[in-house]
């Protein structure tokens, strides 16, 4: 009774977890939070709005990638408190989502067209560190989160001067990725050997520098 019951219960996460994909992939995402966009961005020039699409095109990118890695780890969680953690973090990707999305339209350009590589991607890595074990796997998210935070702040020195709208938008991400990668390490996170890390590295440059023009 208690095998059945559990394969129902993971048969049901799966289930949520693809609904979960769908929407992500196949629907603009709808921010629980506003947008912290609130200044008045000057006209900007053509090359000013090219960059700055070009950095918010990867962020978004990367929030899909966010996405998969969060949605497979609450999967695979051992531990309900990781899984609703997890699940939390992944909600408030969804604003980052929005918001990078909303701006994207706001300067004339679109999101990745690898969106389904770089959710699907990141979905089998997350899974994978989930099924080695929580702590791996929350070991997992605070690397990843430092990793996003040293690119957020890349992006806050090469953005226009001018964008204001996309400066706050960066910002609040990368308090929102800071708060995560703590509630992690707080949470039990194992330190990730260096070649996990340098590999790490590796796939997040292929990703950011693809994401920049495709």
């Amino acid at each position: 009774m208690n095998t059945l019951k559990a394969n129902r219960s993971f048969a049901e996460k799966l289930i949520l977890q693809f609904d979960a994909a769908l929407k992500t992939l196949s629907t603009s995402a709808v921010a629980a939070r506003p947008s912290p966009a609130q200044s008045s961005t000057p006209a900007l020039t053509t090359l000013e709005k090219r960059l700055s699409a070009q950095c918010m095109r990867v962020n978004h990118a990367g929030e899909l990638a966010a996405q998969g890695l969060y949605q497979a780890q609450a999967l695979t969680a051992r531990n309900p408190r990781v899984a609703a953690a997890m699940q939390q973090a992944a909600l408030e990707e969804v604003d980052h989502l929005a918001w990078c999305e909303t701006r994207l339209i706001e300067l004339d350009s679109h999101t990745s067209y690898l969106a389904l590589f770089w959710y699907a991607g990141s979905f089998i890595i997350g899974a994978v560190a989930g099924f080695v074990g929580d702590k791996w796997s929350l070991g997992f998210v605070t690397e990843t989160e430092h990793q996003v935070m040293v690119h957020l702040n890349s992006h806050l020195q090469r953005l226009p001067a001018a964008d204001t709208r996309s400066r706050e938008i960066v910002t609040l991400m990368y308090e929102d990725e800071a708060r995560h990668a703590t509630q992690a390490t707080n949470a039990g996170a194992a330190s990730l050997p260096k070649p996990i890390k340098a590999l790490m590295h590796g796939i997040a440059k292929v990703m950011t520098t693809t994401a920049r023009w495709i």
